[in-house]
């Protein structure tokens, strides 16, 4: 080995050395956290957790309502995430009290609310309801083309065409 070599070996470890070290060496930059920040933080916790606290609100009724989840375990396991769950609303309200409480209950309705699920179905009852009016205008649609009269057959491929109907649509041979 060559000094040439030895000199760039101990060049790569004295730059690792600092970088790796800096941290210990540099603690102006060390960033304290004011009060404010600490309140956004533990709001933003707080936030996640109510969350979280809903979703298994409604795993556990989904849960139930397939049979999943035996009778009498049902009743303690909702109370204690409805318990939980009120009492993250109220530390969540204690950080913000300049809020009035009729907005926090109309948030905590609008926030069920979109969160409920239709009977029957796997999808939030406002997805439901969109659906539902698509469908209804498919149908609406449907039916009118319906309301018109058959004119018979299609001489070429014997598919029932309407009175309005100039070429078949299956085939697209012209009708008389």
């Amino acid at each position: 080995m060559d000094i040439g070599s030895i000199f760039l070996i101990l060049a790569l470890l004295l730059v690792v050395g600092l970088f790796v070290g800096r941290p210990f060496v540099d603690q102006k930059k060390v960033r304290y956290f004011s009060a404010t920040d600490k309140a956004d933080h533990e709001r933003s916790a707080l936030l996640a957790e109510r969350d979280r606290t809903l979703t298994a609100l409604a795993e556990l009724d989904f849960d139930y309502s397939l049979g999943k989840i035996p009778e009498e375990d049902y009743p303690a396991q909702r109370t204690s995430l409805l318990h939980n769950g009120a009492n993250l609303l109220r530390r969540l309200d204690a950080l913000q009290p300049e809020l009035n409480t009729d907005d926090t209950e109309s948030r905590l309705e609008a926030a069920i609310a979109g969160r409920r699920m239709a009977p029957g179905s796997a999808l939030p009852a406002v997805v439901l309801a969109a659906q539902e009016d698509e469908f209804e205008v498919m149908l609406a649609n449907r039916r009118r083309v319906r309301q018109e009269k058959a004119a018979g057959f299609c001489p070429q491929c014997g598919q029932p065409v309407q009175k309005s109907d100039r070429f078949c649509p299956k085939c697209g041979a012209k009708t008389v």
